[in-house]
């Protein structure tokens, strides 16, 4: 049974085949399904074999990969606590209008510094790809990734959203041993 097909950039249809069908191979066996992919329309189908819930969460995984996380952290979705947000840029600012650069620029910062400092801090994993920015972490650390984007996006300025973020990684440990205990 097709559980869904993703259009995708035919630029990322290569990271999800992998060098010799490798990342293809792991993504069935992990989501125990089935990929039919098709390079000239940038499809990607999920054909379940026995588990809904893995077929389901490959289609997250597809997503991610689509959306420019490498496999092995768009792999991250297959575990538990793990999820997956997308914030279209396209919302703030018309497609292809020189204020999407603009945001693209502060979330990325210069060498990469900012998403990377956001990440360390949030616990979390982003790519910033086409008009969207995407996030994937566990429940507790998405919530402030998400915050800490939005900010950004808004236009708090980096040390603004850094200072933010250093108030809140207390809570973010805290949250994450409360939930280790039950």
């Amino acid at each position: 049974m097709i559980v869904g097909t993703k259009k995708i950039p035919k630029d990322r249809i290569a990271a999800v085949i992998g060098r010799n069908g490798d990342t293809r191979r792991q993504i069935e066996s992990k989501g125990h399904v089935s990929l039919h992919v098709d390079s000239e329309a940038g499809e990607v189908s999920v054909v379940q074999r026995d588990d809904a819930l893995k077929a389901t969460l490959t289609m997250s995984v597809i997503q991610a990969i689509a959306r420019g996380f490498s496999p092995e952290k768009a792999f991250l979705l297959y575990e538990e606590d793990y999820s997956f947000y997308v914030i279209s840029l396209r919302e703030f600012a018309k497609p292809g209008s020189h204020r999407i650069s603009e945001i693209k620029g502060r979330l990325i910062g210069r060498n990469g510094r900012t998403r990377q400092i956001v990440e360390e801090m949030t616990m979390t994993h982003i790519s910033i790809y086409g008009d969207t920015v995407s996030i994937i972490g566990d429940y507790i650390s998405i919530e402030y990734g998400k915050e800490a984007v939005m900010r950004l996006i808004a236009g708090s300025k980096q040390r603004t959203v850094y200072q933010y973020l250093e108030k809140q990684v207390r809570n973010i440990k805290l949250k994450k041993l409360e939930e280790s205990f039950r």
